[in-house]
């Protein structure tokens, strides 16, 4: 049987737009979609046949259930405290297991947080309290996406990694590490095909490109042209001394140290997906790759490629 209803829960986010433009474009299903504020939405999407927008909190659990009843499969999309990665994805789990809902795919899309310990990469806690979650649930399959580190992201002011006003990149390690990277449209391209494939439970693994920060170097020259300088900013271990102090300094300064936290574990192969494009799923799919991805940023706005991704 088809998959005819797909649930998107906080669809006004950036990587649910991006979900939802897949969906309509690629799929005939219709769409429930929750939110706090359906204001967000777009007129055009609201006033589609196929789009149902049902307005609640994280934590009403009849207006959840509201929601989840009909979906061939639900979306968690929630982006937030640790309260809402955790406590709402519960809320949310027991309101499809309570309306008959197959499967449920989890807010991770991340690195291989199954490789970490409890507190290694503190952010990522709460995707391993779900998936625990889930795991006792008989009713409801649980499916996580892997597709390590959102490209988008890493050019971001909040990653650290590249500065515009420089034209350079701030690395750690060799410069040899490789950093496993998709795009958030890219992503999504792939959550869409999971969501719409009715035995994909578990975990489902995709990369737009893995390519090392010389590499990434050398292709940014290329498209852009001019020369990008480089920064070493210490080794790996450096990095991991310096993170940490940074956290025992100040522990409630998140936006401090998790950038910092985020690269280790993205550049020590820790947690790697270690997949390779020829065996991966869904070969219908393109991998988007960082030179497509610098061809279709401009240098000036490659930095806003992650607040405006779903845009």
């Amino acid at each position: 049987m088809a998959v005819e209803t797909v649930g998107i829960a906080g669809i006004t986010g950036k990587f649910a737009s991006c979900i939802l433009r897949h969906l309509l474009k690629t799929s005939s299903a219709n769409i429930h979609g929750y939110c706090r504020d359906p204001s967000k939405i777009s007129p055009k999407i609201l006033s589609s046949p196929r789009v149902q927008i049902i307005k609640g909190d994280s934590g009403d659990e009849a207006v959840l259930r509201s929601f989840a009843k009909g979906c061939d499969v639900v979306i968690c999309c929630y982006l937030g405290d640790n309260h809402l990665m955790i406590e709402g994805q519960k809320k949310l789990i027991n309101a499809c297991e309570k309306e008959g809902v197959p499967r449920y795919i989890a807010s991770d899309y991340t690195l291989d947080y199954t490789k970490l310990e409890y507190g290694e990469l503190p952010i990522k806690d709460p995707m391993k309290l779900v998936h625990d979650h889930l795991q006792t649930k008989t009713k409801v399959a649980g499916v996580h996406v892997l597709i390590g580190a959102f490209m988008d992201t890493l050019f971001s002011p909040f990653f650290g990694f590249f500065d515009y006003d420089s034209k350079s990149f701030r690395y750690w390690g060799t410069g040899e590490e490789q950093w496993e990277s998709t795009t958030y449209d890219n992503a999504a391209e792939f959550v869409v095909a999971v969501a719409l494939d009715e035995s994909a439970t578990g975990f489902q693994r995709f990369i737009g490109d893995c390519k090392s920060t010389m590499q990434i170097a050398e292709i940014f020259e290329e498209v852009y042209g001019g020369t990008l300088k480089l920064n070493q900013l210490g080794s790996l271990d450096d990095l991991y001394k310096h993170m940490h102090q940074r956290k025992d300094e100040n522990p409630q300064d998140y936006f401090r140290y998790l950038p910092l936290f985020f690269q280790f574990y993205c550049l020590n192969g820790q947690t790697h997906l270690n997949i390779h494009e020829e065996a991966a799923k869904y070969q219908n799919i393109p991998h988007t790759t960082f030179r497509q991805f610098f061809e279709q940023n401009p240098i000036e706005t490659l930095a806003a490629a992650n607040a405006n991704a779903g845009s």
